[in-house]
């Protein structure tokens, strides 16, 4: 590897394009684009039905039977492994970044290039997998094993994945944090002064899993006055969660790319993060603060250390406790402009150049 040069990275998701979440937006920003903050041959799943528009640089793997369990798993790792063998140019790599320490793509990686050194980047849904299923158990214990390098984006999540594999080297552990685009804490949309109404708007964006913590935040608001919620979200998952929302004030965006999202933020009072177990860093979050809009969330591991009392944190399980805070927002002239203030500079601390660099430069000290 040349110290003088960016490590040329070999790195693939587990998920069909055009997935919506958080870790397929980083793994966008990271590795694919005109100019991506670390050059890479990318690859994530061709999806079933139509290909959605992909960004240069990423490249789709055409293998069909994914799952996480069973002996299929064994048969769909392989299946992987021979399509990635075939389409990785091996001279140009440099180093492999695992992403998750769960799911096909790791072990899959490991085993088309198992010479290369290997850094893991823990997004939190592997360990959520890992903890209620044997199979991806024994598939994080082995890529922590494997790793020369163990990636976590805050210290709740190195704690989390001590307590999944107590006998990791903790030499290992790395503190990253994950970023958002320069650009938006540079120039963020303009965001209109709030004039006082009798209506709170609040928006939820991202997807909808239990974990996620939304149907609680609707038995809260099916009490609370003057509240209403905007969800920005896949739209099969928000069908489902639909039949419960006959006593709230709700609209449905869609799932919305980014630039998008980032405009509707001026539309709203503030952004909610409900979520129930944790989060690796929040970044729809870190987004909204870029943009100054006022972040209310469950201070679960993760969230709590990213956003700290930049944001307001509450238990969105106590429906009545909920009701109070969210008239307390509606209410208090002074609490969003407070809020709202310091959003920037917090997201300010998480510039999407600075995991580049700090995983180019892990790379350079492994190599």
């Amino acid at each position: 590897m040349n110290a003088a040069t960016s490590p040329y990275v070999a790195t693939a998701l587990d998920l069909p394009a055009g997935s919506p979440g958080g870790s397929v937006e980083l793994f966008l920003d990271l590795y694919t684009g005109p100019r991506p903050r670390i050059p890479a041959q990318a690859f994530i799943l061709a999806p079933d039905g139509p290909v959605p528009h992909t960004p240069k640089g990423l490249e789709l793997l055409r293998v069909g039977g994914k799952c996480s369990s069973g002996t299929r798993f064994g048969h769909y790792v392989t299946a992987l492994q021979r399509a990635l063998a075939v389409a990785i140019d091996t001279s140009r790599i440099d180093v492999l970044h695992l992403q998750h320490l769960t799911f096909g793509a790791t072990p899959a990686l490991i085993r088309a290039l198992p010479r290369h050194p290997r850094i893991a980047l823990v997004h939190g849904t592997d360990l959520l997998l890992a903890q209620g299923q044997r199979t991806q158990m024994r598939v994080l214990r082995e890529t922590v094993r494997a790793a020369h390098a163990i990636v976590v984006p805050s210290g709740a999540m190195a704690d989390h994945v001590r307590e999944l594999a107590p006998t990791v080297d903790r030499g290992k552990i790395v503190h990253i944090p994950w970023g958002i685009p320069d650009r938006l804490i540079a120039d963020p949309p303009p965001r209109p002064t709030r004039v006082p109404t009798d209506r709170l708007r609040l928006l939820y964006a991202g997807r909808l899993g239990v974990e996620k913590g939304v149907e609680p935040l609707v038995r809260a608001l099916a009490i609370a006055e003057g509240v209403q919620l905007s969800v920005a979200a896949p739209r099969i998952p928000y069908e489902r969660l639909a039949r419960t929302l006959d006593r709230v004030d709700v609209r449905y965006l869609g799932w919305l790319p980014r630039p998008q999202l980032w405009q509707a933020f001026a539309d709203h009072d503030a952004l909610v993060v409900p979520s129930t177990t944790l989060e690796a860093m929040g970044l729809v979050a870190l987004e909204a603060q870029a943009c100054g809009l006022p972040v209310l969330y469950q201070p679960v591991p993760g969230l709590t250390e990213t956003l700290g009392d930049t944001a307001l944190a509450t238990d969105f399980t106590d429906a009545a406790r909920l009701a109070r805070e969210l008239t307390r927002l509606r209410t208090d002239t002074d609490l969003l402009p407070t809020l709202g203030a310091a959003g920037p500079r917090n997201a300010a601390r998480y510039p999407l150049s600075a995991t580049g660099i700090a995983l180019t430069t892990l790379a350079h000290r492994l190599g």
